[in-house]
This record gives structure tokens, sequence and C-alpha cells, in this order.
């Protein structure tokens, strides 16, 4: 019976417990970014289905329905949904990247109306972009009420409702109402969220709950980023007070009888802040997610010299949006994802933590490795600092929306699988005819040489062994690949836009779609003989190379002093503290 009993807990604690998809999301306004571009940025900090997968423009039959599927990043993966761990969806109805023999086909929440025609779009865990250059990103954020799917009453969270925002919409306005109206009509489950939404014009931040575990609804609220702003958020929700009438919000109109309702709020109260009403603070331990918030805000404009340190989770020190400095670039908004403290005083690269070769990742090992469970998985008490830049990152990627461009090329998305510090980005154009194929072949518990998340992934974890050397070969790779991107991007969208003004769109398409493949399968091939590099210049802890085998990388002096190796064995007399 206790083997039983043991065997009972574990099992409901595996089920309870599911990988932290906690992400952090970024959008630039276009009098603050450095080519006028709208950019939505987003890192899926959640180890799952690494897959970037194209989604084709589609025509449906008058009367048809479109499928409502539970994704596993709202509250873990749940068998009777369909699907798996490893793949999201499962279902010819999405196009062919979707349609993975083998694995259990997706089983619908429910149907929603289908429209006539859809749109094309790049797709991961959540919606990326579509042909007209419509863009959004995402994070998971800590609501008082987290509800559970259900037929019927409870259809919707954040990535089904970016997808059908991406499928039905041009303009992020649009698609903010859009997916208010879906939350209104068929019921929000899940995770509190914060999708950014945005178009060549404009950029919104909307924010999305539950507040009754049986309710047949959500509430939402839509905040207008500022043209000439950078707006960050990380885990936690980011817009505050409530202004009736505001032309740059939009909500939900049970947003004041639910809290009411609820007894979270009163008018007496003053205005309605959405953080504190309907929020829960930030997960796990503070400053997981303000710290990441504090840290972006400074790199972007570190003249305002915002405070590192704040009171509490409820803090107002990190307006809702800043003015960057210096207009922004891909580069720089990437360079942010790619942080991990270097130069301050939370620097992960720096200490005994960081090993005597500087790695910056920290495996979690108490309630912030898992959500959904908050017992610790370790008897200490603690925490680390949490970056930006973390190991069980899935992907990233930087989109520009480009007012004055055809969305063929105005629509960019560049796109670096697993975590950023050692992704390559890749450029895709919204025009293109697919994606390539190493891009939507990905499954963690499987090894592919076909797969260009599981190269990047291999290549990052191996990296740790040695950081501080091989980071430095990771980079010379990447920087040659990035240097060339950018420098050719003038070059293409020229040649492709004089064949669309030329009315040859088609082939514009295919020349944009070669390009982006060709460029892909060139880093995925350099990417696996990086790894054949890294193995044999660093094999058995030397550094090996045609000027010699077996030179001695030894550890530093710092870190052999507070390890002990001063302490012997130098001689054959026991040394005091010795057992």
């Amino acid at each position: 019976m206790k083997k039983l009993l043991l065997i009972f807990v574990v099992g409901a604690f595996l089920l309870a417990a599911y990988p932290a998809s906690a992400c952090t999301t970024t959008l630039t306004g276009k009098k603050a970014s450095a080519d006028g571009s709208v950019m939505v940025s987003h890192s899926d900090d959640g180890l799952g289905d690494g897959r970037l997968i194209y989604v084709p423009a589609m025509d449906h039959e008058k009367g048809s329905m479109r499928a409502v599927y539970y994704d596993g990043c709202s509250l873990g993966y749940k068998p009777e949904w369909g699907a798996s761990e490893t793949h999201r969806i499962v279902s010819k109805e999405r196009g062919p990247g979707y349609n993975t023999p083998g694995y259990p086909q997706s089983v619908p929440i429910g149907f929603i109306p289908q429209v006539k025609h859809t749109y094309a779009y790049f797709d991961a865990n959540y919606a990326i972009m579509n042909e007209h250059q419509l863009s959004i990103g995402e994070c998971t954020d800590k609501a008082k009420v987290e509800p559970e799917p259900a037929a019927g009453k409870r259809l919707f969270y954040s990535s089904e409702l970016s997808r059908v925002a991406l499928e039905r919409c041009i303009k992020a306005r649009d698609a903010v109402k859009l997916m208010g109206e879906l939350i209104d009509k068929y019921g929000y489950y899940g995770t509190g969220e914060t999708l950014l939404v945005a178009d060549p014009d404009e950029g919104w931040v909307m924010e999305m709950c539950g507040y009754d575990k049986e309710g047949t609804n959500g509430v939402w609220v839509a905040q207008r980023v500022p043209d000439d702003s950078f707006f960050v958020a990380a885990n936690q929700f980011r817009i505050r007070e409530i202004r009736k009438g505001a032309r740059d919000m939009m909500y939900s109109k049970n947003i004041f009888s639910a809290a009411k309702e609820k007894g979270w709020w009163s008018p007496k109260e003053g205005k309605l802040d959405w953080t504190k009403v309907y929020g829960d603070g930030e997960y796990h331990h503070p400053y997981y997610s303000l710290r990441r918030v504090w840290r972006a805000q400074s790199l972007v404009a570190p003249s305002k010299k915002v405070s590192a340190w704040v009171e509490g989770p409820l803090t107002k020190e990190y307006p809702f949006a800043i003015k960057p400095d210096n207009k922004l670039s891909v580069e720089d908004i990437f360079s942010v994802h790619r942080d991990n403290y270097e130069g301050t005083e939370f620097d992960l690269t720096k200490g005994m933590a960081s090993g005597p070769f500087n790695n910056p990742n920290r495996f979690e090992g108490q309630a912030e490795a898992t959500s959904g469970n908050d017992e610790a998985l370790t008897p200490l008490k603690g925490a680390f600092e949490r970056p930006l830049n973390i190991y069980r990152c899935v992907y990233a990627y930087v989109n520009q929306s480009r007012k004055g461009l055809p969305d063929t090329i105005g629509g960019l998305t560049w796109f670096g699988p697993d975590r950023p510090a050692t992704a390559c980005l890749m450029p895709f154009y919204a025009g293109v005819n697919n994606l390539p194929a190493p891009l939507q072949q990905a499954d963690i518990l499987k090894f592919s040489h076909n797969s260009m998340w599981t190269a990047f992934n291999y290549v990052a974890n191996y990296a740790m062994l040695k950081y501080s050397y091989m980071i430095k070969d990771i980079k010379a790779v990447r920087d040659q690949y990035e240097t060339e991107a950018f420098g050719k991007q003038a070059e293409i969208e020229k040649t492709a836009l004089a064949l669309i003004k030329n009315k040859k769109i088609d082939e514009a398409k295919q020349m944009l779609t070669k390009y982006c493949d060709t460029n892909a399968q060139n880093i995925l091939k350099d990417w696996w003989k990086l790894s054949e590099t890294l193995y044999i210049k660093y094999n058995d802890g030397y550094l090996n190379t045609s000027a010699g085998v077996a030179n001695p990388v030894f550890y530093p002096a710092w870190w052999l002093k507070q390890v002990g190796y001063e302490q012997g064995p130098l001689t054959y007399i026991k040394q005091k503290g010795e057992q």
C-alpha cells in the first residue's frame, strides 16, 4: 500500500507540475526604431515544441467551422486534448506543417464559425506574423484565477486567440477587438497573458485572464504603445489604471463589474488598477519579473537611471513604456534578449555559481522550475537571479512591420532557435511560400540532424562545459551569418521590390523563399560543423588545434582558491581541518 501511495503521489505531482513557460516580450514604436518599423520581440522560455511552422492561406466552404485546440502552454500537457508534450498541434486542417503522423490527433475543445479566407502566417507556441505584416509577441502572467478549459464554456487561451487573429486580421487594432470578442463570447481559460499586437502603423499591449473558475467568459484590457517608446513585459501584467473613454485604451465591458463582484475593487478606491486587481504579483520570487523589466529599460534608456530596487511587486517605478536614448535596431532588441546582466551587480557570468568558465546558466531547482506546483525541489530556501537569456528558452525572435513597403517584403521575422545568447538570427519574409523544412521539424525527445532546433540546442548545451571559451567560437560563426544577412537585406529587398513593381509578385515570393531557405540550410550545415569543432577543440578539457594537441586550459586562480585547491594534497602530513 505504501508503494502504491508513493506512485500515486509522484504521478499527481508530475501531472500538476509542468515546465514554466515564462517569457519576455517587447514592442518598439515606429518613431523609436532605427528604420521606422514597428518591432515586436518574444523569447519563449519553456522547453517544449521548438518548431516554427508555416500555415498557408486557405479558402473555406460556407458554413464550415474552425476547430479550437487546447495548448499545453496554458496549464501544461493534458492527454485528453490530444497532440503531445513535444507537438502542440497535430491536425491536417492547419496545413502540412501540423500534419505529423505518429502523434495523437489534437482534440478540439470546441468550434467557431470559419471565415471564407484565412491568411498565411508563421506559427510557433503562439502565432508570430502573417502575410500582411500583422505581428504578435507573448508572455505569461500570474493571475488570481486560472480556469481550466471546458467545452462550450471556456474555449480560448492566448495561443489560439493569436492564431485566429493572424488568420483573419490585417490591422493590430482589429486583431485586439477580435480577440476580445472571442473571449467575451467563447470564454477564456489558463494563465494570465500579455499579447503584443503590431502592424506597420501602431502597436498594442493586450492583457487577459479569467476571474471565475466556472466562468463562461474572461476579462481583458489593451493599451496602445506610444510611437516614440519601447515597451517590455516579463511574466507580470504591465497595464495599470483603466482610463474610461481614453483613445489609447480598449477593455472588456465586464472589467469593472467582475472586479466588484469578486470584491477585488470598489469605485471608492479610485481608478481600477488592472495589474493590482486582476494580477497576482510576480511568479516564484521577488524580481523574477521586475528585474528583467528594469534591465530591458536600463539597456535602451540608460540616461533614465531606472532603479534595480523597488518596494514591492506592484511598484510603479517602471513606466508602462519608455523613450529610448537612441533609436533601436533589430540587433539592439535581440541584444536585450541575449543579456545575462553582464556588467551589473547581478552579472551571472561572475562568481562561484558561474563556475571556473563564467557559465551564466542557472538551473532552477525549486518551485520556479515548474508552474502549478509550489513545493520546493530542494530543502534549501533561495533563488538565483532570473535573466532575460535563460537556458530553457526554446526560441526567440524580432518581428519588423514596415510601412511603405509591400507586405511581401515589409513583414520580416528574425528568428533564433533555442536560447538567445547562442542563437543565430535568420530572416524570413512575410511573403515566402513556405519555411525551411529543418525549422518545421523538432522533437525534444528525439535527436535529429535534420532539425534546426536540435542543432542549436546541442551546441548550447555543449558550450556549458567551457562557456567562456566556446561562446567566442559560437559568436564567430553567428556574427558572420548575422552580419551577412543584415548586409544583404537592402539588396534582396531592392530586387524583390523591382519584381513586384513589374507585377511579378509570384517571382518575388519565390526569390525570397529561396533566399531564406538557402541561408537557413547553410546555417544548419555550419552549426553541426561548429558542434564538431567544439568537440575536437576542447576535447578532454584541453585546447586542441593544428598548432598543438593537449594544451592545458587550467582553472582560474580565483576559483581554485574558493574550492580549496591550495589545501592539498601537497604533503604527507594531515592538514588542519581534514577528516
